[in-house]
């Protein structure tokens, strides 16, 4: 009896200790709104990056036009000038892709451009039909180079900010890369925004419904509360960490229901009847755009992400751009019977992966930003 006394009486006293230690500590008060002071002093070493981003997405953009050529020079020289260049940043495998010599993007990307392509009389390299370049297998290589590196380079870069010296300076850059301003607009219209969002974030106001509770919103939480953490100090690691968690996965849930949206369109345009040239390189350019979105997460640390490449792998193999063979995104167009039923499939993959409900993949049907501006 005495040792069940004494056991009591220490769990009591352990009891209150845990009590009494808990009401000292106080939570962490979140203001309402993200401190800019030092964003534009944080990020300015970051500028370069990003503008040598669309350098390259120009020189892409190049051969969309009819008799450009593009050289596979000019594409390296943007994807490695300067110092702090795009291919430092840059996932290793993302890299191997991108410079090849025989088969990377750059290359196929290179030869299919003054030429021309059809669905239907492939040729040898591909080259454009209806203002898109494609390779000679349907694929835009342009758009998988584009969206790619969304991940491959800018989301690899930001997660590698967070390890060694962690600090408020560097929630400033992390945000820059995501591509929102402090002001969190929501908004990727620069007409009524001189400093709208850009890159994800863009992606994410366009699937936001604007009720305070969709990707955008709940990412800016994040950013707001792993500011205001990291300012507080070690004691307030728990809400630093799980800020961070929420941020990283808020931004692949945003590449996600990015990949479901340009499944939609490319789905709406190849069930109509009697297609014409445009909506058919159109349907093309959508799943390469998915197909270049979900490429980039490939080889991203175990730890920063929560797709595994396995189910890459799946889901762009639904969408005839495996990332070991050949694409046969042309089979869209000439054989839609057996071959539009794979990208129901990869929605469905990718809605039970990050447990999306079906009026949330509903919803990233629209472009929300869009819908507001009519």
């Amino acid at each position: 009896m005495a040792f069940l006394l004494a056991a009591g009486l220490i769990f009591a006293l352990a009891s209150c200790k845990q009590e009494r230690d808990d009401k000292l500590k106080p939570s962490l008060y979140v203001p309402l709104v993200y401190d800019s002071l030092g964003f534009t002093f944080n990020t300015q070493s970051l500028v370069p990056l990003i503008d040598q981003f669309m350098v390259l997405r120009r020189e892409l953009q190049k051969g969309n036009q009819k008799g450009t050529y593009v050289s596979e020079e000019s594409l390296n020289a943007a994807f490695t000038q300067g110092t702090f260049s795009l291919r430092s940043v840059t996932t290793p495998y993302f890299i191997s892709r991108l410079q090849s010599q025989n088969n990377g993007f750059f290359a196929e990307l290179s030869k299919a451009s003054g030429g021309l392509f059809s669905p239907y009389d492939r040729g040898w390299e591909g080259g454009v039909y209806s203002g898109h370049l494609f390779d000679e297998y349907g694929l835009e290589v342009g758009q998988v180079i584009d969206k790619g590196l969304y991940a491959a380079a800018l989301y690899h870069y930001a997660m590698s900010l967070t390890t060694g010296m962690f600090r408020p300076a560097t929630v400033d850059q992390i945000l820059f890369l995501y591509g929102a301003n402090p002001a969190f607009y929501n908004s990727d219209n620069t007409t009524f925004y001189p400093n709208a969002d850009r890159l994800m974030a863009a992606y994410a106001a366009q699937r936001d419904d604007g009720t305070g509770t969709g990707l955008y919103s709940q990412t800016r939480q994040a950013f707001i509360t792993l500011q205001t953490a990291l300012k507080a100090g070690e004691d307030y690691n728990a809400y630093r960490d799980e800020a961070l968690a929420t941020l990283k996965l808020n931004w692949e849930k945003t590449t996600a229901a990015t990949v479901i949206h340009a499944i939609h369109e490319a789905v709406v345009l190849l069930n109509r009847p009697n297609l014409n040239d445009e909506q058919r390189a159109k349907g093309m350019h959508w799943i390469s755009e998915a197909a270049g979105f979900l490429h980039g997460w490939r080889m991203i640390d175990a730890g920063n992400k929560k797709i595994t490449d396995a189910q890459i792998d799946e889901i762009l193999t639904l969408l005839n751009a495996p990332y070991d063979r050949s694409a046969s995104v042309y089979r869209f167009i000439t054989n839609p019977g057996e071959e539009l039923s794979k990208l129901s499939e990869a929605v469905a993959r990718i809605q039970g992966l990050y447990g999306f409900t079906n009026d949330e993949v509903e919803s990233f049907r629209r472009n929300y930003v869009n819908d507001q501006n009519r």
